[in-house]
């Protein structure tokens, strides 16, 4: 069973050890060896964690714990699985395109006459 995750902007190194049941020099050296977790630090230096930083720190404890991969292969993973979410399709149908722009204007044209006469 999972908690629900607090609704709040920030998280301290504390608060999210203890959310996922780690130590916090764990998340420490999570730090230095995910490029995908990087916390921000406020003025007096503590870490300030993010909504997104949490779900980092879920996944790469899933897939440390409990898919058993090694540091090298859940960050091989973890750059994997952001390749596929970051690209994009923006291919069209080129032909369905101009069929909507050919309808597009005869309406605009209908509608020209309709405001004229």
């Amino acid at each position: 069973m999972t908690r629900p995750i607090p609704d709040k902007l920030f998280f301290k190194i504390g608060e999210i050890a203890e959310f996922v049941d780690i130590e916090q020099h764990v998340l420490r050296y999570w730090e230095e060896e995910f490029d995908a977790l990087k916390p921000t630090k406020n003025r007096s230096g503590q870490r300030l964690y993010q909504r997104k930083d949490l779900d980092v720190v879920l996944e790469i404890q899933r897939l440390l714990y409990e898919e058993k991969y090694t540091i090298a292969g859940a960050k091989q993973r973890l750059k994997n699985s952001k390749k596929s979410t970051v690209q994009l399709d923006f291919a069209f149908d080129r032909d369905k395109f101009l069929v909507w722009r050919k309808d597009m204007k005869s309406e605009l044209e209908a509608l020209i006459k309709i405001i004229d006469s």
